[in-house]
């Protein structure tokens, strides 16, 4: 199969299972807890949306140089932060598709269920039920954008230090679990011969420089 649509088949299904689950949880929980901690999930999925969307933009926005350096001076997370600058394509397709576009989609169902949380103790009328329904729809529509250009400017001034934050984050799981979460794909890709190799490996300060 062509490796863009197999890439593609393996996002549709990835999404499809992860939204089935977050979708089916959160109904679980806003069914249960009531009211008041139903909210607080939807606060949840929305904010969630909101550092994958900034995490994919300063994925995207870094530059390899100044986290090679640091790299290179064993700065604690600084090699995840490598690889993930390096396979920006992989994390930002994750990060911004899959995550952004289940926690919208979650986000809106769960907003639905909100509004008939509200209406029917009141036994409210269809129009009552369509005018809580679109003020809570674009109540978490705002909050989903405004989020976002926030963080979108955040990602953009200062890409390296979120980056290098994340990049603490999953060295700290990959030291706790001894499992790689994030390889370095270029790195795969260059000992199948898939792409030239480069003249600097991971953790060389002077990398970006030519003879």
């Amino acid at each position: 199969m062509n490796p863009r649509v197999s890439r593609v088949l393996y996002v549709a299904i990835i999404t499809f299972a992860m939204a089935i689950a977050v979708s089916f949880v959160s109904k679980i929980l806003l069914g249960r807890v009531g009211l008041i901690l139903g909210l607080f999930v939807l606060f949840l999925i929305v904010g969630i949306g909101v550092i994958f969307d900034v995490i994919g933009t300063a994925t995207t926005a870094a530059k390899e140089r100044p986290l090679n350096a640091m790299a290179s001076k064993k700065v604690y997370g600084a090699k995840q932060a490598l690889r993930m600058t390096r396979s920006a394509d992989r994390v930002a397709s994750f990060c911004n598709d899959i995550i952004g576009d289940m926690t919208g989609t979650v986000s809106g169902a769960i907003g639905a269920a909100i509004a008939l949380e509200l209406v029917m103790p009141a036994g409210g009328s269809p129009t009552r039920e369509t005018v809580v329904s679109t003020v809570i729809v674009g109540f978490i529509a705002a909050l989903t954008v405004g989020g976002k250009a926030w963080g979108k400017n955040a990602a953009i001034s200062e890409p390296e230090q979120i980056i290098l934050a994340v990049g603490k984050v999953l060295a700290w799981l990959e030291d706790s679990t001894g499992l790689v979460i994030m390889p370095d794909y270029k790195a795969v890709n260059r000992k199948k011969g898939l792409c030239p190799a480069k003249k600097y490996n991971e953790g060389d300060s002077n990398s970006g420089k030519t003879s």
